[in-house]
């Protein structure tokens, strides 16, 4: 198991993986800090800067979506907690209705946040490794039944995070870099959903910018 929780004592029947860790064996797009398996009818969406460097990575299964992130954490505690209480805080004063409940993978944030189209569910979810914290934003049918998930909660169970040895500032974004061959092939494009697939990839480009869950980095892991 590359995470703690209550999932735990079931022992290494789901990750998300540490890369040190005995993961299953399956096809997975190497994304350099996140290795993401490949699941039947599951497309993977990328936004990545012309140098192929990522910004984001949303999984999209029939009326559900899944955006991952992974963040750097300190070796002597998990900061899923403490990232939770801001999100939900930080959601509350822009006027949504939040709730925590308890989930898979522990303690989750279900939110029906404003949009023009009106009230719009999210399902936050966290998972602690060692000095590393992946976090997904389930959007559309998952944000609301978890049993919805299915092949998005595979992906999900199925990740192997490289998290390095290098020292990193808590909630740095790890570094995400598409493959060579996927950035070379993408080619230049206005944005995600404008990439021709690659591989069941589906790549765009985009300018840069920073996608921590905090704006407060402290110290260094």
């Amino acid at each position: 198991m590359g995470h703690d929780g209550e999932a735990a004592t079931e022992g290494a029947l789901r990750g998300p993986y540490d890369a040190a860790e005995a993961a299953p064996e399956v096809q997975r797009l190497d994304l350099g800090s996140l290795r993401i398996p490949a699941v039947n009818g599951v497309e993977i969406r990328v936004q990545a800067n012309p140098d192929g460097v990522i910004q984001q990575i949303v999984l999209v299964h029939g009326e559900s979506a899944l955006q991952l992130g992974v963040f750097a954490a300190p070796r002597s505690e998990g900061i899923w907690d403490e990232v939770r209480s801001e999100i939900r805080t930080s959601l509350s004063n822009e006027g949504a209705t939040t709730e925590e409940v308890d989930g898979e993978y522990g303690v989750e944030l279900r939110a029906q946040v404003r949009t023009p189209d009106g009230p719009t569910p999210l399902r936050f979810v966290g998972i602690d490794g060692p000095r590393w914290m992946v976090r997904g934003v389930y959007q559309g049918a998952a944000a609301v039944d978890p049993a919805a998930a299915g092949p998005l909660a595979e992906c999900l169970d199925g990740l192997v995070v490289d998290r390095g040895r290098e020292a990193k500032p808590v909630r740095e974004p790890l570094p995400l870099q598409l493959p060579k061959e996927v950035a070379e092939q993408a080619g230049p494009a206005e944005d995600e959903s404008s990439g021709a697939p690659v591989n069941g990839v589906v790549s765009g480009h985009q300018t840069p910018h920073r996608d921590k869950p905090s704006p407060r980095p402290r110290g260094s892991a």
